[in-house]
């Protein structure tokens, strides 16, 4: 049997085992279950719109997760849980990158002759075609960060901890990821 086939409830039975030697599963299972319910979703959507690929997401997700539980490091909060999780599903989906240089796959919705309800549904299906498209052209940082900034609404010391950063490289990252995003959709930049 795999370690990928192994379940929470199996884990915790093997704890009693490895006691001595591993303290490094810090949540019981109500915790763990509680956190896994809080951020599966958010998690498997930011690996899905990195890789493109729902069936890789959902193993990069498991792996991720596996890989959290078995980290020797203490939480100070939640947050911390959260951006630790983030991170670890960052360098999985970057890991992934490495050994496979191929083009990411646009989502279903982006497909070309994917059927469209009405012309509102394929406008906006072509914004996010052209979107999907010029995220493709910025780094895997700078994807990152306007993820985590715009999708989970991590404050930038949240950022800079998921990602390895210090604060003012995040508020520099953001700053040229929007405007290298703007310059690629073909649209002009307005100030507040």
């Amino acid at each position: 049997m795999s370690m990928r086939d192994i379940t929470l409830s199996e884990l915790e039975q093997l704890r009693p085992l490895t006691a001595e030697t591993d303290d490094s599963f810090q949540m019981d299972q109500d915790s763990f279950v509680a956190f896994y319910e809080r951020t599966a979703r958010p998690v498997w959507a930011y690996i899905w719109r990195r890789t493109g690929d729902r069936h890789l997401a959902d193993d990069l997700l498991q792996e991720a997760y596996y890989r959290f539980l078995r980290a020797r490091v203490s939480h100070e909060s939640e947050n911390h849980r959260r951006n630790y999780l983030f991170r670890i599903a960052a360098n999985l989906v970057h890991d992934n990158h490495r050994r496979q240089p191929a083009l990411m796959e646009l989502p279903e919705e982006g497909r070309p002759g994917h059927p469209m309800s009405d012309s509102s549904a394929g406008m906006q299906s072509q914004r996010r075609t052209d979107l999907d498209r010029a995220l493709t052209r910025l780094s895997s940082r700078q994807q990152d960060a306007l993820w985590l900034a715009y999708s989970e609404g991590s404050s930038h010391q949240e950022i800079a901890e998921t990602l390895g950063l210090k604060v003012g490289s995040v508020k520099l990252l953001l700053f040229r990821a929007r405007r290298k995003l703007v310059k690629l959709m073909g649209g002009s930049r307005r100030e507040p």
